[in-house]
């Protein structure tokens, strides 16, 4: 009774969110929430502190997702605007008009680097929006941005879920790296097949065959240095892999290197130099300040991740509010629980960046006081409804992880370790999917289900650093059909009552990823390590 309570949730909400007529995420997320609330009370008896400890947990923790989404889409709305999205898509089409070479190079290799600096969903919503610019339909684009942003996940936000996510487990650092290289062999596999059946959403079979020769090009432009750097580093992968896929996808469509020629029915007026490198100073402006303070060597992600204690004020029974050096805001012994949240202002990637950016190229852009008003007020408008979303996707992750080793989250795991056995190697990373898809982060995926996996695999004698790689492969290829992050990138896209749709075409190439790792791990792998 235990797993089927922990599992109905789950299915329910796949149920009301891809039938006929299925339900908004904004209302099914948060009734999915009530009956998980409902489960804990009635069935494992969870007191009622723990219960409001947790909700009002969710509702601090809301705040990252939900301010990296009104970034995104602040900067979305200040680049049409100002008409810098105008100008990259007449210099994209004169780079090379062929979609595959538009698909590639923003879709996947820009997506790629993005990933590397920041995570938090944050290269759909910069690359998503800048294809629907360039004419291709805002469905079939979300759809592509989360199926390519899969391969790079484990080593996104600079390494965050793969140094952080097992960080609790207390690995050696020799173990770290040992995962971070096996995630690496993973994805790459992995990547002769993902974005093919990315593009697949928008091209057809015929366009993607007369274009295979640039698409591999471009592919393995940042997969191998990704899967080089990965041997000796677990931070800068997908980053540095990235960087240099986007400038080598770059220069093959100029040459048009494995490209078939189409014509061009973009707008034929050349875009000057001047006009292309203002049009793309907001971008590199987003970027250089997100590795800036992302890159551990210089001050400035320490200084944001100060947690020393600034100000403290006790809330009654609520619990304590404190603001650290580094301005992060917590509230700390929730309703006298050991339940504790927080906001990093700073480091979150939503003030910095994203606003800090739109306000230095305001005036740059000239854009006057009127449509200023309107791209923040359409901003806040727009972000109402993934609101509702992630509050009810947020309490219903807080309450499924009530519990510790009896929570329904645990539950799951350990009954999907028990009923495989020793043949957990081809169902590992669908475990850190799952993680994925409620949770929206392989980090918390990671978090969550680390010492499930590192448990399935000393019982079961696999190889541990093996199980944990399948882990964080699976957190990353639950990417495609993440709630949070189909809610954000249609939210960005203005796509409304869409997120079954997507998760129906999604869930195909997140399950052939899921085979690849398997196969990876169970022929590839013990040859090598």
């Amino acid at each position: 009774m235990a797993l089927f309570l922990s599992i109905f949730p789950i299915v329910l909400l796949i149920y009301l969110m891809v039938k006929r007529n299925a339900l908004p995420s904004y209302v099914a997320l948060p009734w999915i929430a009530v009956v998980v609330l409902m489960i804990q009370l009635v069935f494992f008896g969870t007191d009622i502190s723990t219960v409001s400890a947790n909700i009002a947990s969710a509702i601090v923790a809301v705040q990252t997702p939900i301010t990296v989404i009104f970034g995104a889409i602040l900067f979305n709305r200040f680049s049409e605007i100002s008409g810098a999205t105008d100008t990259l898509r007449k210099w994209l089409g004169t780079i090379n008009p062929n979609p595959v070479a538009q698909l590639m190079i923003i879709g996947w290799a820009f997506a790629f680097m993005i990933e590397g600096a920041s995570g938090f969903g944050t290269p759909a919503a910069i690359a998503a929006p800048i294809l629907v610019g360039l004419g291709f339909p805002a469905l079939r684009v979300a759809m592509l941005a989360l199926v390519m942003n899969s391969v790079p996940v484990s080593f996104g936000a600079v390494g965050t879920p793969t140094w952080f996510g097992f960080g609790p487990l207390n690995l050696a650092e020799s173990q770290i790296l040992e995962i971070g290289s096996m995630t690496a062999l993973i994805h790459s596999f992995a990547a002769i097949v993902i974005p093919l059946m990315a593009l697949r959403f928008i091209v057809s079979g015929k366009e993607i065959r007369q274009n295979l020769g640039f698409i591999y090009l471009s592919i393995f432009s940042c997969v191998i240095p990704y899967f080089l750097l990965a041997q000796v580093n677990y931070e800068f992968p997908a980053l540095v892999g990235g960087a240099i896929g986007l400038l080598a996808s770059i220069f093959f469509a100029n040459k048009g290197i494995g490209l078939a020629k189409v014509e061009n029915t973009l707008d034929n007026k050349t875009t000057t130099f001047g006009e292309v490198a203002k049009a793309l100073f907001p971008t590199g402006l987003l970027i250089a300040i997100l590795i800036v303070t992302r890159l551990q060597q210089l001050p400035f992600k320490a200084m944001m991740n100060d947690a020393t204690t600034w100000m403290s004020v006790q809330l009654g029974s609520l619990g304590t509010f404190e603001v650290s050096q580094g301005l992060i805001f917590s509230l700390k012994n929730i309703f006298d629980t050991s339940i504790n949240a927080s906001y990093k202002l700073l480091y979150v990637p939503a003030l910095i960046p994203f606003v800090v950016t739109v306000l230095i190229a305001i005036p740059v852009f000239a854009v006057s006081g009127s449509k200023t008003k309107d791209i923040f007020v359409g901003s806040f408008k727009q972000t109402k409804n993934p609101f509702f979303a992630l509050v009810g996707a947020l309490i219903m992750v807080n309450l499924m992880l009530v519990g510790g080793d009896n929570s329904m989250v645990k539950i799951i795991g350990k009954s999907f370790a028990e009923a495989t056995g020793e043949y957990w190697t081809i169902f590992a990373s669908f475990l850190g999917a799952v993680g994925a898809f409620f949770s929206g982060s392989n980090t918390v995926s990671n978090l969550t289900f680390g010492s499930v996996q590192l448990s399935t695999a000393e019982i079961t004698g696999l190889s541990a650093t093996l199980v944990l790689a399948l882990q964080s492969v699976g957190g990353a290829m639950g990417n495609m059909v993440c709630i949070n992050n189909i809610v954000a990138v249609s939210s960005v896209l203005n796509i409304n009552n869409q997120e079954g749709a997507i998760i129906k075409k999604t869930v195909v190439p997140m399950i052939v990823y899921g085979i690849i790792a398997a196969v990876v791990a169970l022929t590839v792998i013990p040859m090598l390590y």
